[in-house]
């Protein structure tokens, strides 16, 4: 356990953890727990649905964050108790399965602690992220479907719900685009790092002579739209389309005109949604994409105009920010943290961590 003894270890911990419920003010958590579930009790509260899916959602979230940092308390408190045990009665096996406590304990706090970080206008809310394959023709497309794998399975690792509401697929191979959704406290926060232009290296298996490509894929975050925000569209400014659903290779998945495409026209954005069998629910979660962007892209002219007022050239933080490099030699390197690894293979399988933690820390000392 690094060359602290096991007393300066829980102490470090203690100390962290104390630091941790000051930032979140656990006293102020169980004020809004108290009056959630006085909400939530109320007999009419259904009668707006909008309203009680807020309420219900933020008291689930509410007493996961308090149930998360009491049973970290009591663990410590646990482990203090074994720690004392093991000294007056000389017993190691005791120690040790205090030290195996600690020991993970230190990574769960680690990840509390770079979360009190996260204290942007959005960054409690879900998530919705968009992959979209860059210059690099087939290789990007299938370099686009690996980055949606490596986001599914780091979501996966947390315990993250995810949902692909679009994918297009492309011809040869990968994916042209995909939207999914992450539903977790805090994702639009820590994925928001994520943001930017991902460069891959490597001997190419669509090149039959086995030559060296280079390809990119681009990610975008935006904080999921809520009932709260002001985000108004004419229905003059949108075009509807509605297509029928397919997979890989154009295959039809739906034997109805159910996929919805809305392009909002004074923007251009465009948005679909194909994964329910319902025109009307597609239309539904189309729209709650379209407003995320609008949201978000309201948001960042608003950065872009204080920015220019204080004259700050390097506002925009995003673009390229990862290398993968796969040969002639093994490395992933952010190049907005310098954070790097040679273990190539646990970060396409969602191994995030340390590249997330660094980044939300760069983020914060840029006061982006």
């Amino acid at each position: 356990m690094s060359d602290q003894t096991p007393q300066q270890t829980l102490a470090q911990l203690t100390a962290d953890l104390a630091g941790i419920e000051s930032v979140v003010d656990i006293k102020a958590l169980q004020a809004e727990l108290a009056d959630l579930q006085a909400q939530a009790s109320d007999p009419h509260l259904w009668d707006d649905q909008f309203r009680a899916q807020a309420t219900t959602t933020r008291l689930a979230r509410v007493e996961a964050e308090i149930s998360t940092l009491t049973s970290l308390r009591k663990r410590l408190d646990d482990a203090a108790v074994l720690i004392d045990l093991a000294a007056e009665e000389r017993d190691d096996s005791t120690l040790a399965e205090a030290e195996k406590e600690l020991l993970t304990l230190r990574p769960v706090i680690d990840e509390l602690q770079v979360r009190t970080l996260l204290s942007g206008e959005f960054d409690q809310r879900d998530a919705l992220v968009t992959i979209r394959a860059e210059a690099g023709g087939v290789d990007a497309a299938d370099w686009a479907e690996m980055v949606l794998r490596m986001y599914l399975r780091y979501c996966e690792r947390h315990g993250w719900k995810t949902e692909v509401y679009e994918t297009s697929y492309a011809e040869e191979a990968g994916i042209k685009s995909v939207t999914f959704a992450v539903k977790a406290p805090y994702a639009y926060g820590t994925l928001s790092v994520e943001q930017g232009t991902h460069r891959l290296v490597r001997i190419s298996p669509f090149d039959s002579q086995s030559r060296r490509h280079t390809s990119f894929a681009g990610v975008e975050v935006v904080p999921v739209v809520e009932q709260t925000d002001d985000i108004e569209i004419p229905d003059d400014d949108l075009r509807v389309d509605v297509y029928r659903s397919s997979g890989p290779g154009g295959q039809g998945v739906n034997t109805t005109d159910s996929a919805v495409r809305i392009t909002h026209l004074p923007t251009n954005i465009v948005v679909a949604c194909q994964n329910e069998r319902s025109q009307l629910q597609n239309r539904a979660t189309a729209m709650a994409i379209l407003k995320s962007r609008l949201l978000e892209k309201r948001r960042q002219e608003e950065r872009a105009r204080l920015d220019e007022l204080r004259g700050d050239s390097a506002g925009s933080w995003g673009t390229q920010m990862r290398s993968y490099v796969l040969h002639p030699y093994q490395m992933v390197k952010d190049v907005r943290t310098g954070q790097e690894t040679g273990n190539t293979s646990a970060v396409l399988d969602g191994d995030l961590d340390d590249f997330i933690a660094a980044a939300i820390r760069w983020r914060k000392v840029q006061g982006a």
